[in-house]
């Protein structure tokens, strides 16, 4: 994938007026907002859009106390990133996956008590496959074990100020305790993107290979014009079908979280419609190219524990 210039985006993240301004009028919680004059009609339950400045372009309902689903994942990619750029771990090591790792929930890659992994590829497992098995590898090399890593995620919250979010594992598989918000979760996109750019590559990426199995996420935003060049899904049966997406137009960054969708194909849709709506309030394209929909999809379905 070839480099993008830094966006301006996260040079005003650090002034958290800017990105928790009040919402424009026409956009207010998901309500009045209109491409060429047909109102945007999305399937989500809590929407977040950031324009290049990190100003609210739309919302709906970004504060409502959510499930992240393994959006929850993108902590844990913010931390691995930030020792292994600080010198405590290193991309080429090979890490013992423990028991506990390889018996955590689906989805999984297929990690093995006792073999040793290449902190590179759990890195993929965990962006690309959305493996659990491989965030937990993840936390027990850099917390010692799950649960201070987890302490660790969570005093992180308070340093990024993703106030409303409240972290129980490294994966996202569902806890009562763990709870985010679309604000929080499209900030810690933000975040991630800014302070360790190689996620940008990672997060785009949609094929790696793992012990002869090829595990291929198939995600159409990748293949529409419109920029995306990262996105995270997630799922439970509890939060619905979650998606983190940051795209680029001339150089532009969008920030967009969306939460609770019924399927995974109108996550996309919805995403679609979102891009759209913020490249034509950007004066980047005319409101008459408005993208045809998505064809639909049956949504996936997945075991109750599963999440992705």
């Amino acid at each position: 994938m070839a480099p993008v210039q830094p966006p301006r985006l996260l040079a005003s993240l650090a002034l958290c007026a800017v990105v928790l301004a009040p919402l424009a009028a026409s956009a207010q919680n998901g309500r009045a907002a209109a491409v060429n004059g047909r109102p945007l009609v999305l399937s989500a339950e809590a929407v977040l859009l950031l324009d290049p400045d990190g100003r609210t372009l739309y919302a709906k309902n970004p504060e409502e106390d959510r499930a992240p689903a393994s959006l929850v994942k993108l902590m844990t990619l913010y931390l691995v990133y930030e020792d292994v750029e600080a010198g405590r771990a290193d991309l080429e090591e090979l890490v013992l996956v423990s028991a506990n790792a390889a018996q955590t929930p689906r989805y999984r890659m297929g990690l093995r008590a006792g073999e040793h992994v290449a902190l590179r590829t759990l890195l993929e497992g965990v962006a690309i496959a959305s493996a659990n098995d491989a965030a937990t590898a993840l936390a027990e090399r850099l917390g010692g074990d799950e649960a201070t890593f987890v302490s660790r995620m969570n005093a992180k919250t308070h340093v990024l100020g993703l106030s409303d979010t409240r972290f129980a594992n490294a994966h996202g598989l569902p806890d009562p305790f763990q709870r985010s918000t679309a604000r929080d979760l499209a900030q810690l996109t933000a975040r991630l993107l800014h302070d360790h750019p190689a996620s940008r590559t990672l997060l785009g990426g949609q094929t790696f290979v793992f012990n002869g199995r090829v595990h291929t996420r198939h995600i159409p935003l990748f293949n529409d014009p419109g920029g995306v060049q990262a996105l995270k899904t997630g799922f439970t049966l509890e939060a619905g079908y979650n998606l983190a997406v940051s795209a680029w137009r001339n150089g532009q960054q969008f920030v967009m979280v969306v939460l609770g969708a019924r399927t995974r194909a109108q996550s996309f849709l919805d995403a679609k419609k979102l891009l759209h709506y913020a490249f034509v309030e950007a004066g980047l394209e005319p409101a008459g190219d408005r993208a045809r929909p998505e064809p639909r999809k049956p949504p996936f379905r997945a075991r109750r524990a599963a999440t992705h």
